[in-house]
Order: structure tokens, then C-alpha cells, then sequence
């Protein structure tokens, strides 16, 4: 009985779990209808037709590169270290040009540890670092910086991990 007791819990909790997994799961959305309605010359005739599909905008492609090692920025206070702050970043590009980034990869590194380094230096990882704007100001001066090195192929620079270590 010692040795079933176990199993028997084990079941009964794993059965309970996806039971309320399954009665709080958020139900499908129903499909949102878009009425037209025709103009006519009077009200009588006035027609609604029926919902159709709107042309999609074109999805620009893109390709994402994952940077291949992460970035690792000491903030520094008054000569000693005051924590590390680690960071993984990626590029949108433009299609076909992965292979450029991947060769010009010790270039991007080394002038997005100085943008980090940079903004370490002024605070920037001090308090509440991951607010909305001191982030989009990182991303910017990312932005900018690969923009340099890559030229227009890249879209966009993404923190897809950042966290903090206090010594």
C-alpha cells in the first residue's frame, strides 16, 4: 500500500490538472463579421451584402539571426562591480543576407559591446532597466550601430533576453 499510495497521488493530481486546465482554457473567439452595406436611391432597396474577405497586406519577409554567444556588460560603481547584466540579441534582416551577418558577426560584436558598455556607463542598467523607454533607447542605439556595420539589410534589432546579476 506504501508503494501504490504514490502512484494513486500522482494520477489523481496529473487528472485534476488537465481537467482545470481544460475548464478555464478561454474558448475560441467567434469571427468578427464585417457588414457592407450598398448604397441605394432609397431605403427600401438598401441591400446588405455579405461579409467578404479583405485582400491581406503582403507579409514582408524577413529572416531572424540569432547572435551566437551572449553579452555579458558589468555595470560598474565607483571602481568595482556592481553586477552583471546579460544579454541575447537577434537581427531581422532582409531575406538571403544571414550569411553576411554570420560573417560579419566579431565586427557587430564588438560595436554592440560598446553601445552596451555605453549604456551601462550612463546608468542605464541602474533601477528599473527593462522600462519601456530606457529599452527602446538600447534598441535605437543597436539599431543604429548595425545599420552601420550591415547597411539597410537589417530591419530591426531584438533584446530577446536580458536579466541581471548583483554581485
Amino acid at each position: 500500500m506504501r508503494k501504490l499510495l504514490p502512484i494513486i497521488l500522482a494520477l489523481v493530481g496529473t487528472g485534476a490538472g488537465v481537467g482545470a486546465g481544460l475548464f478555464l482554457a478561454p474558448s475560441e473567439p467567434e469571427p468578427e463579421q464585417v457588414v457592407d452595406c450598398v448604397p441605394a436611391e432609397n431605403a427600401s432597396e438598401a441591400a446588405i451584402a455579405p461579409p467578404r474577405a479583405e485582400p491581406e497586406e503582403p507579409v514582408t519577409d524577413s529572416e531572424f539571426v540569432k547572435m551566437t554567444n551572449q553579452f555579458v556588460v558589468p555595470v560598474v560603481d565607483e571602481n568595482s562591480v556592481q553586477a552583471l547584466v546579460v544579454v541575447a540579441l537577434s537581427l531581422e534582416v532582409t531575406p538571403g543576407s544571414s550569411a553576411g551577418v554570420h560573417t560579419r558577426e566579431p565586427k557587430l560584436r564588438d560595436v554592440f559591446l560598446q553601445v552596451l558598455f555605453d549604456h551601462a556607463n550612463i546608468g542605464g542598467f541602474d533601477g528599473t532597466f527593462t522600462a519601456q523607454g530606457r529599452l527602446d533607447g538600447l534598441r535605437e542605439s543597436l539599431f543604429d550601430v548595425a545599420r552601420g556595420v550591415l547597411g539597410s539589410t537589417v530591419r530591426d534589432v531584438l533584446i530577446t533576453e536580458i536579466a541581471r546579476q548583483d554581485a
